[in-house]
């Protein structure tokens, strides 16, 4: 099994900068998936992928690519759905792991919000990011990046 990869779904991620920390520190690849170009530190273990703009377009990227051993961050709950399928590890940039028990409760909570706003009710978004967030995050992804290592071997 190769090394693995850690995939950015960029284009609102408010953790870039943890991302490369703890990529440069474990030597590991990322991929920062975006629709527009977004300034990124000039390494050769950090790549930019822009994709066409569009719905999806850089979930579907993200999705054909990430696998075993690879961590994908993003608050996208389809696009982390797909991700586990697909034997990946998924983020939420507030630290929160998506994982096969907890995914199908979030997929149905997506849904009854989306309901619910196609029916005028007004929902909220969510709550601020905050400094807890930002190290909860920071905690999360190298233990991600641990359990990713592990089943390298």
């Amino acid at each position: 099994m190769s090394a693995p990869r850690i995939f950015i779904d960029a284009d609102a991620c408010p953790v870039k900068a943890e991302v490369y920390r703890v990529a440069e520190r474990y030597g590991l690849t990322v991929l920062v998936v975006s629709n527009s170009w977004i300034q990124t530190p000039r390494t050769a273990w950090i790549e930019q992928i822009v994709v066409d703009a569009g719905p999806d377009v850089a979930d579907d990227w993200i999705a054909e690519r990430a696998g075993a051993g690879d961590i994908v961050i993003t608050a996208d709950i389809p696009l982390a759905d797909r991700c586990l399928k697909a034997g990946a590890q998924a983020l939420k940039s507030n630290g929160q792991a998506f994982t096969p028990d907890s995914i199908g409760s979030a997929l149905a909570g997506r849904m009854v919000g989306e309901h619910l706003r196609s029916m005028g009710v007004a929902t909220s978004g969510p709550p601020p990011f905050g400094p807890k967030d930002r190290s909860a995050f920071l905690q999360a992804l190298d233990q991600a990046v641990v359990r990713a290592k592990r089943g390298a071997r």
